[in-house]
């Protein structure tokens, strides 16, 4: 079954977002899902938000310059059900950029990893339920391109619009193999969604693959490109990696080593990086480059994060156990027990039934089900 035909509303004027709301405000679920632009602009904007509901589909435009600060009240509100596939982005997206929380969440996606799922796309959840076929040549669109093509617009409803569908068909396979109390463990763990960081760390290089074991003076050059590469970034509105990637990084750095401190004259190749690229961003690059060759080098920071006595220990043993408890459940490791919880557990070693009272990302329906597990292997 193709997905080339959907009745939609674009909301992209204050009385298409009126009556929209005024709809929306009665309902009491809705599909949501949303479409941003992080592969094209130097800080992500959400571009669209669709909202499906049993009866309408909406596509918002945050770009029009309609004001939807209401639908931040309705995506918090305890008595409307929100159903993500895979929210996880969308949430933290969301509080990062508009300050807005979720609650009363369901995820098809996580509903089906409970389930022992193990593809978790949107299209192959419909193709596999429901024959129906997604066309995803979009999902690498950039969102933040107006006007909007009746294609793109069909392609964002189709996101939401076999949501709810999905969401009742799961919800009662979840009830029949009672995972309802767990799933809904999970759904709330996951409204408490983190904020993106959003401010450019100089320091950041030393993540780098490889950066660690490169020459000093090499490691100058690679943090001086890491400043540039951001600045340069900033300056075109575009993301880090479309100016250089990782790779080009290091292949400049290693390549500097050959200059004996001086920049070479033009024309210059650098195996691994595009000589039109090279060309582009020159004599600035270059010049960055030499610089940093003749300053002091970056020392890596002695201070690391200290963990408890014990630490990596207990963790080994939880990581075992966690393995050896989803093979038995035929599921993925972080259902269950999420890579927070883990490392809360290994760091504050709780030993009795009253400590684990302390692990905040641990819930009720956790502790009850693996608790006595958790406690026998940090009492070893």
């Amino acid at each position: 079954m193709l997905t080339n035909e959907v009745a939609y509303e674009l909301v992209d004027t204050e009385s298409a977002w009126k009556q929209c709301l005024k709809k929306l405000s009665k309902v009491s679920r809705m599909a949501v899902d949303i479409e941003a632009n992080s592969l094209y602009a130097y800080r992500e904007q959400v571009c669209l938000i669709q909202i499906s509901t049993d009866t309408d589909n909406f596509i918002l435009d945050p770009l029009s310059g309609v004001s939807l600060e209401a639908l931040g009240n309705l995506l918090n509100h305890p008595g409307i059900e929100k159903v993500f596939h895979a929210a996880d982005y969308d949430l933290a997206l969301l509080k990062s950029l508009n300050r807005w929380n979720v609650s009363n969440l369901f995820d098809t996606m996580w509903a089906g990893r409970l389930l022992g799922f193990k593809k978790m796309g949107l299209a192959w959840f419909l193709e596999t339920l429901y024959g129906i076929h997604l066309d995803k040549k979009h999902q690498k669109a950039n969102w933040g391109q107006r006007p909007l093509t009746e294609e793109k617009l069909i392609y964002a409803c189709n996101d939401t619009r076999y949501l709810l569908r999905m969401r009742d068909d799961l919800g009662r396979d979840l009830a029949q193999k009672g995972l309802e109390a767990e799933a809904r463990e999970i759904f709330t763990d996951l409204c408490r969604s983190r904020v993106f960081k959003r401010s450019f760390d100089p320091e950041g290089f030393w993540k780098l693959p490889g950066a660690r074991t490169l020459p000093p003076q090499a490691r100058s050059v690679l943090r001086a490109l890491f400043v540039f590469r951001d600045n340069e970034a900033k300056r075109r509105n575009v993301p880090p990696f479309k100016v250089l990637n990782n790779q080009m990084l290091i292949h400049l750095a290693l390549a500097s080593m050959k200059w004996n401190g001086k920049a070479p004259s033009k024309p210059y190749t650098v195996p691994g990086v595009p000589e039109k690229l090279l060309n582009r961003l020159n004599p600035a690059l270059f010049e960055i480059m030499h610089k940093a060759l003749n300053g002091p080098p970056p020392v890596f920071p002695s201070k690391v994060p200290q963990h408890s006595s014990g630490y990596w220990q207990r963790h080994e043993l939880l990581m075992e156990w966690r393995k050896e408890t989803a093979v038995k459940r035929d599921v993925e490791s972080d259902v269950i027990l999420s890579r927070e919880t883990l490392e809360e557990l290994a760091e504050k070693n709780p030993l009795r039934h009253e400590d684990l009272e302390q692990i905040a990302t641990l819930g009720d329906w956790h502790k009850k089900q693996y608790g006595a597990d958790i406690l026998k292997i940090l009492n070893q």
